[in-house]
């Protein structure tokens, strides 16, 4: 990302940690978030015991700053904090507990760690930093050697030093560090250490995201599963595969063994025996540190178990849909052939339109067709005499077609075909003609009903005004 003046300027407009910095109340937020979290090194607390301790801290604060200082409850600050234009904790509920959880988010610790640095320190060691200079160099050199005589030669050079020192050691000649390189070092370890617990709260943050964009994808999915799961793992191997993922996985697989924990418990035990270690009054949980770590790096494997389990169910929902599917369809074709089994029909027992492909050729195609022109009547003379009046086919009636369906779909369950006359005569008209057109018109879209033109059938209905109106109409027979 290029460090420029708009990028500092979107940076400032949108980044959370820098909203935080610039916020009206940052004193207060940024020390009870450093104080409530990474001082006790806490992943993460519930919304009673945060607002019991955001409480008491306003209170001390009330006292010396006034009571109008800080007018809101410590609720409405956490809930303002976890809020989408702040950002600056995360809401969520934990596994198997219906009460609200706060963490702190990973931009929030950077912001903590660099107003850290603002603070003065009484004592900035710079060799240990120099030496660990050194050391990375030299594991890169010696790392990246890929000339067997240049790496036999430095082994050589590495071998002489150590005798060297042995036999200084024997001799009673021992170099021992002094006071302030103890100390110099014991810092360096201190903030490394925390910067580490810093560093899975990122990696959870990015597989998190991840697991938020995996449920939204499996919610909108239209596609194939081999699709789906291909972006999924995709995505994951990108995490994986980063710079980032690459060395998380080789810490955790570092941590994990028992023999480096064993190793790592001994070391701290014996330096935190030191005098000069003692004499900084040093966090005695710097000693369980390493378990710190488990605990953080288990939260990020819980987190990736949490996508495994999302694909999981996606699969088993689908597999269960479509094995219902071919179950329904066999037990569908069993009682078709228990119901035909004493009683085969005598007829054909099954019939396949189109058994055989039609062949159409171009030359059989006519190469004009007359059009058929309609034949309307323009009059049509009711019983009485009387005149058609307009209003009749311009009143706007709302006539439902689905309905008069339905009411078609109902006579052909218990048998072949009905007429239109029949079926008027079980459900009389409601609409007039409007109803009457209706039914027509469903019959001129179905391609099954017939229309017999030698034949006529009539229609009664009464009209709002109370008279009697009778139409006349070809005869139409719906089939099923």
């Amino acid at each position: 990302m290029a460090f420029d003046y708009h990028t500092l300027k979107s940076l400032r407009k949108n980044h959370p940690a820098w909203r935080l910095l610039v916020a009206d109340h940052a004193p207060l937020i940024a020390s009870f978030l450093h104080r409530a979290f990474i001082v006790p090194n806490h992943r993460s607390l519930s919304r009673a015991e945060l607002a019991s301790a955001l409480e008491d801290f306003l209170f001390v604060l009330r006292e010396n700053e006034g009571e109008d200082a800080f007018p809101r409850t410590a609720e409405a600050y956490l809930d303002d904090w976890a809020s989408d234009d702040k950002g600056w904790l995360r809401k969520f509920y934990p596994k198997a507990s219906d009460e609200v959880h706060y963490d702190l988010m990973p931009w929030v610790e950077k912001a903590l760690f660099w107003l850290e640095g603002l603070v003065s320190r009484a004592f900035i060691g710079t060799e240990s930093r120099l030496m660990t200079i050194f050391e990375l160099l030299r594991q890169m050199v010696r790392g990246s050697e890929e000339d067997a005589e240049n790496r036999i030669a430095a082994l050589e050079q590495e071998k002489a030093r150590i005798e060297a020192e042995l036999e200084r050691a024997r001799a009673g000649q021992m170099d021992v560090l002094g006071d302030t390189a103890l100390k110099d070092r014991f810092f360096q370890v201190q903030k490394t250490a925390r910067e580490l617990l810093s560093d899975f709260r990122e990696v959870e943050y990015n597989f998190r995201r991840l697991d938020r964009k995996t449920r939204e994808q499996i919610a909108l999915w239209e596609g194939s599963k081999g699709d789906l799961l291909e972006d999924f793992f995709g995505e994951r191997d990108v995490i994986a595969e980063s710079d980032q993922g690459k060395s998380f996985n080789s810490f955790w697989d570092l941590l994990m063994s028992p023999a480096r924990q064993e190793e790592l418990s001994g070391l701290l035990h014996r330096v935190f025996e030191l005098d000069a270690v003692q004499e900084l009054a040093p966090d005695l949980r710097l000693k369980r540190v390493h378990y710190d770590w488990l605990e953080a790096g288990e939260h990020t494997q819980r987190t990736v178990a949490k996508l495994s389990g999302q694909l999981r169910r996606y699969l088993d929902d689908q597999a269960f849909l479509e094995n219902k599917r071919i179950m329904q369809v066999i037990q569908s074709i069993e009682t078709q052939g228990v119901r035909v089994k004493d009683e085969p029909p005598g007829n054909d027992f099954i019939s396949i339109d189109l058994p055989a492909p039609s062949v159409s050729l171009p030359m059989e195609r006519p190469m004009y067709t007359f059009p058929i022109k309609p034949v309307i009547n323009e009059t049509v003379s009711l019983g009485d005499g009387s005149d058609i009046p307009s209003e009749m086919l311009t009143a706007g009636v709302f006539v439902d077609k689905l309905k008069l369906k339905g009411v078609i779909r109902s006579h052909l369950q218990s048998r072949d075909q009905v007429s239109l006359g029949d079926i008027l005569e079980d459900h009389p008209l409601e609409k007039g003609l409007a109803e009457l057109v209706a039914y027509l018109s469903i019959a001129g879209e179905d391609e099954k009903a017939v229309f017999d033109e030698n034949e006529t059938q009539h229609a009664l209905w009464t009209d709002s005004r109370g008279r009697s109106l009778r139409a006349e109409f070809n005869k139409v027979i719906f089939n099923r």
